[in-house]
């Protein structure tokens, strides 16, 4: 057995060009949004606030970035359904700390593997989505 493993992880580079591709979508949808890039242990690599973007955003965009890497992955738009026939789960799991279940935050992946997150908040979560699928695609 080895002592180590080999994983894919996001550069600075990397989530910059990410970023970028995130926000010039966020433009094209009219969105004024906060875009967070992290590696894939969640911490933060990149991040802007578009101009009239609400304060509130700044730190769920961090947080939906958290969630993705912090389950391995889950899109945060895969969690409501994931728990919600749950009572005690859906009541109980909403109170983890940065822990946020709905969409606006995806992987980046490389070769099937995590290697960060997008999370992307200040438009709704379908929008919130497509911002990040924009910039996470470009890895796929």
């Amino acid at each position: 057995m080895a002592d180590f493993t080999s994983v894919p992880a996001l550069t600075l580079a990397g989530a910059q060009r990410v970023l970028d591709a995130s926000l010039a979508h966020a433009r094209s949808l009219g969105v004024a949004a906060c875009v967070a890039v992290s590696d894939r242990a969640g911490l933060l690599l990149a991040f802007a606030r578009m101009d009239g973007a609400a304060q509130l955003s700044v730190s769920i965009a961090q947080d939906k970035a958290y969630t993705v890497a912090a389950f391995g992955g889950l899109g945060t738009h895969q969690w409501f359904d994931l728990i919600k026939d749950d009572p005690p789960l859906l009541h109980g799991i909403v109170k983890t700390e940065r822990l946020i279940v709905f969409g606006g935050g995806v992987p980046v992946w490389s070769g099937g593997q995590l290697a960060g997150a997008v999370g992307v908040s200040g438009g709704s979560a379908e929008q919130d989505r497509a911002v990040a699928e924009a910039g996470a695609g470009l890895f796929r």
